[in-house]
């Protein structure tokens, strides 16, 4: 029975007052609403009017005038990004980018930091593949500041030469993290793979860095960083008249075209699918990615794509995430992206997955991007993320330093005018089967790139049943299957060189004399004890290794104490019978780690410390090249590492001036270069390791 409440209400009607009795309906009464509303037409982006200008030497100006914060952003596009590298010298942009803001017109680096940060301001340079670009924002009445420090970075650097060098050995020491981050290394083999000769497909080495020279970085700048051409966008606080001003006294001097681009291979075209699988000795998970060529920036149906990769795997809420994090519990993460170049971009699926699944995961992961392309997506999930595509957008747009990288990315890809105006209500007009065919053209599973970097002895043969397998090492060699187990071999040494030793070396930091370590091998009944002692930074880093081994340097027993910015690891390990047993610390960023030890080590294995010792006993000569197997308490595993001869050269140490071999030592935890005198000693008198600021030079 439904209650209602009694009132009394008095009305006069002709001045006589009438008395009024009745119910009011209670909550109860009441019909809630069992949808939801329509929801209302999308509207347009509301954006200030472009206004555009050029320069009276050729900068193309784009002024998005907005009054509402007293900010104003810029960014200033050139095309000299990554493409232009010239063969044999990847990564040369990035260096000029960078050193842009090292030193320009009567500013030092320090100079020009302090300047942009008095003025609550930023200013950075950076490099994409096509594009080369200065960004920055300033309170809008410091603008004339920022521009004047716009016009010398861009026209007037002067690549002083410390901070060249400086740069130089920054770049390396990255390079070196990246060669020991899988993800880099499966994005770095992926490019290359999807791109083969195009420039869009290289990466920058240790090589193609330390062959860049100062007259590079100049030739490039006066060649590439030229006006005709260039776009700049400015958002903000600031009027159109004003901003040519400011530009052009910036740009005062500053003149003439870009060179003509130099001409570039064709990006293959991949007919079947393809796995790459990656090398990585004792890893516990697998890096996989999975892709092809896609569509150009300006296409039609990009944003249909776009929706439907967003679909497959944008964000917590996409299909690769939900099945395989969610459902399956293999991975922490896995995502979709479409990427947008100037030429043609690629579609990418990504996940990071233990070892033992990796390929479950790759089968899913392949399963989900065919059915995205041959079944509907379900109305609710299509609209769900439809909704939160054009509902996120204007939070892209909210800032004037977002302003600009949108409005410079429409002007510099050649997209329509009104693109960021029409953009929600373009995404919102888009139907499920329009995201079904723009999936077909850019998602190709039957002829798709597969790189996935782990274990290759415990991967190869399961990933081969799904596909043709190309089989390489961390630094890209091609390996075959039966190298992914040592095997027994014989050592190719003169163990008549070998002598009790001490040698001391001081350890440099990028340049600096900051430690010390002293390597020393004693004769003991039966075999050889090889000791190390080093010390960086007053203990900053400390080890202590002794290494016992039998007359011919086979490894018997491993003990080593460690301490790295107050972590400290202890490591002990018995050889017999073949095996290695022990445990194995080492330091991270969670804290000191302990890795048990008991793998299968093949006759003639060195440990990694005493690889050193076997130095005096190679058969040394101008085209010497030596494979051995080495263990490494570190990763855990038997890898085979090849010193190979590539020079001669006089280096001058601490000890004196020796003329030496220059010896590449690839494999293992590290790449290094080693200089080997040449005399009858055969002594190490230089390690070190590519791409780190950090050298041992011998001292005694």
């Amino acid at each position: 029975m439904k209650r209602s409440v009694t009132f009394t209400a008095a009305l006069r009607v002709g001045g006589v007052a009438l008395l009024s009795i009745g119910a009011l309906p209670t909550q109860s009464d009441a019909q809630f609403p069992t949808k939801p509303p329509a929801p209302a037409p999308i509207k347009p982006a509301s954006l200030p009017p472009f206004q555009e200008a050029v320069l009276a030497n050729g900068v193309r100006v784009v002024l998005v005038e907005d009054h509402r914060s007293p900010v104003v952003a810029f960014r200033l596009a050139l095309r000299a990004g990554s493409v232009h590298d010239p063969k044999g010298k990847t990564g040369l942009s990035s260096m000029v980018a960078r050193l842009l803001t090292k030193g320009a017109g009567s500013r030092s680096a320090e100079q020009i930091a302090e300047t942009i940060e008095r003025a609550g301001g930023s200013l950075a340079a950076f490099t994409e593949n096509d594009f080369l670009s200065v960004t920055g924002n300033v309170l809008s009445n410091a603008t004339p500041l920022a521009f004047e420090l716009l016009g010398d970075v861009i026209a007037r650097p002067a690549f002083p030469a410390n901070e060249v060098e400086l740069m130089r050995t920054q770049t390396l020491s990255a390079l070196q993290l990246e060669a020991a981050d899988p993800s880099s290394v499966a994005s770095r083999v992926f490019t290359a793979g999807l791109y083969g000769a195009h420039p869009y497909g290289a990466s920058a080495t240790a090589a193609t860095i330390r062959a860049v020279s100062a007259a590079d970085l100049e030739t490039f700048q006066a060649a590439r960083l030229r006006p005709r051409g260039a776009v700049l966008v400015v958002a903000g606080d600031i009027t159109m008249p004003v901003l040519k001003q400011l530009s052009e006294k910036a740009f005062t001097g500053w003149t003439g075209a870009p060179a003509a681009p130099a001409v570039v291979a064709a990006a293959p075209t991949r007919t079947k699918r393809m796995i790459v699988l990656v090398h990585r000795p004792g890893s516990v998970q697998s890096n996989v990615m999975i892709g092809n060529l896609a569509m150009g920036p300006a296409d039609s149906a990009r944003l249909a794509a776009t929706l439907a990769v967003n679909v497959l795997g944008g964000g917590a809420d996409g299909r690769l995430f939900t099945i395989l994090r969610e459902q399956k519990s293999w991975t922490y993460g896995a995502f979709a992206q479409l990427t947008r170049v100037r030429g043609i971009g690629y579609f990418l699926a990504s996940t990071e997955v233990r070892t033992e699944v990796t390929d479950s995961a790759v089968m899913e992961a392949m399963a989900q991007i065919t059915r995205i392309t041959t079944e509907p997506v379900p109305v609710q999930e299509f609209e769900l993320k439809k909704g939160s595509i054009v509902g996120s957008f204007p939070l892209t747009i909210e800032t004037p330093q977002q302003m600009a990288e949108r409005v410079a990315s429409v002007k510099l890809y050649g997209l329509p005018a009104n693109y960021l105006q029409t953009y929600r209500s373009k995404m919102s007009a888009v139907t499920p089967a329009q995201a079904q065919a723009a999936a077909r053209r850019v998602m190709r599973p039957s002829q798709a790139l597969v790189v996935v970097v782990g274990d290759g002895e415990k991967l190869y043969d399961k990933l081969s049943k799904i596909a043709p397998v190309r089989l390489v090492n961390v630094e890209g060699d091609v390996m075959q299957p039966s190298d992914l187990t040592p095997k027994a071999m014989t050592l190719a040494l003169d163990f008549g060189k070998l002598a009790a030793r001490r040698d001391s070396f001081v350890v440099f930091v990028q340049g600096n004399p900051l430690g010390s370590a002293v390597y020393e091998l004693e004769r003991r009944d039966g075999g050889w004890t090889f000791g190390e002692k080093t010390n960086v930074m007053n203990g900053v880093i400390a080890q202590e290794t002794s290494l016992q081994t039998d007359g011919a340097l086979a490894p018997q027993k491993l003990t080593q104490s460690a301490s790295m910015q107050g972590q400290k690891t202890q490591t002990s390990i018995d050889f017999a019978n073949g095996r290695a047993k022990g445990s194995a610390g080492a330091a991270s960023q969670t804290g000191p780690t302990t890795k048990t030890i008991d793998i299968d080590i093949p006759t003639g294995t060195l440990m990694a410390e005493g690889l050193q010792a076997a130095i005096p006993l190679f058969r040394w000569t101008d085209d010497a090249s030596f494979t051995v197997n080495v263990f490494s308490s570190e990763t855990g595993v038997v890898q085979p590492v090849t010193l190979t001869v590539v020079g001669s050269e006089s280096v001058t140490v601490p000890a004196g001036t020796f003329d030496t071999w220059k010896v590449e030592q690839k494999g293992g935890e590290a790449t290094k270069m080693l200089n080997i005198s040449k005399d009858a000693a055969r002594r190490l008198v230089k390690i070190a390791p590519v791409g780190q600021p950090i050298e041992l030079r011998l001292a005694r």
